[in-house]
């Protein structure tokens, strides 16, 4: 099963991980991959963890990725990459944005956001940090973040030669296809 490759994408309910995970299954799928994938909302809905999980290559036959197995993670906020950190392989991909979203104990006062996220990350991996929340809102919509983050995510693992404009156009609202496809763009231009 050496031909499997494992993605984790983690974040916090609201930031579109759940629609991000479905444009990329389906890419993959309309490749000719084998595709599973595993969603974890948590409480998405209130600010909680989200999490999914796909795995692709020629034959999958299952959608959990265990500690140390993840190829890539995709970390849409920054305390969820400290949280799945030990998900990722010695030598797998890290892209991070640098956007921080305070849980609850951090909100009412018992705890402070971790100002060392970043820094502590580096001595585990090599991580691409990208300002997604600040290039989505230059580019008009704060929403799109999270397409800033999947274009990063299939350049960061060579899945450029699937054609992600009619994947997206396929599946976002037609007023949005646009400003999402530019998102997407703008991602993979992040990576090198």
């Amino acid at each position: 099963m050496s031909n499997v490759k494992n993605i984790l994408l983690v974040g916090v309910g609201g930031q579109g991980i759940i629609l991000a995970s479905k444009i990329l299954s389906n890419g993959l799928i309309n490749s000719g991959y084998d595709v599973k994938m595993s969603e974890v909302h948590g409480m998405a809905q209130r600010g909680g963890s989200v999490t999914t999980q796909i795995r692709y290559g020629e034959k999958v036959y299952s959608p959990i990725i265990g500690k140390g197995q993840a190829d890539i993670i995709v970390a849409f906020e920054q305390m969820e990459a400290e949280r799945w950190i030990d998900y990722l392989k010695p030598d797998g991909k890290l892209v991070i944005s640098d956007y921080k979203i305070p849980s609850v104990p951090v909100l009412i006062g018992d705890v402070d956001y971790p100002n060392t996220i970043l820094e502590d990350l580096q001595e585990r991996s090599k991580p691409t940090v990208i300002k997604a929340a600040k290039l989505a809102k230059e580019l008009g919509n704060i929403r799109t973040q999270n397409i800033i983050m999947l274009g990063a995510l299939t350049k960061a693992i060579g899945l450029e030669n699937i054609n992600w404009n009619d994947i997206i156009k396929s599946m976002i609202k037609d007023k949005y296809a646009d400003i999402n496809i530019k998102a997407f763009t703008m991602g993979k231009e992040l990576i090198d």
